[in-house]
């Protein structure tokens, strides 16, 4: 009696998990057999570490050029933003005001 429980158990398992079958495929719910497959990941980055200049090394020619600012100092932006105030017209105060936000700029 057991044996032939045994040998039952063992025949529903074999046709179950057979090869070829469609039970041996997990079909995620709301899945299809019909679906493709998904598309491979893509590759993984590429990593470069960036070159460390060495302590000895000539530098890089042409060197950049670097330009100082045409600003100008702060009192003679002042100066120049209440001169243009006086020459429109505003009351000292007025002058303060905009000779302040003036030279800010």
């Amino acid at each position: 009696m057991i044996a032939i429980r045994l040998a039952v158990i063992i025949g529903v398992a074999y046709v179950l998990l057979a090869p070829g079958t469609a039970a041996a495929q997990l079909i995620p719910p709301g899945g299809s057999q019909f679906n493709p497959p998904p598309p491979a990941p893509p590759p993984p980055p590429k990593i470069e570490v960036p070159a460390i200049p060495k302590m000895d090394a000539p530098l890089p020619l042409p060197l950049p050029q670097v330009q100082g600012s045409q600003r100008g100092s702060f009192g003679d932006r002042i100066s120049k933003c209440l001169d243009d105030a006086a020459a429109g017209g505003l009351r000292p105060g007025e002058r303060a005001a905009y000779s302040r936000s003036c030279a800010n700029q």
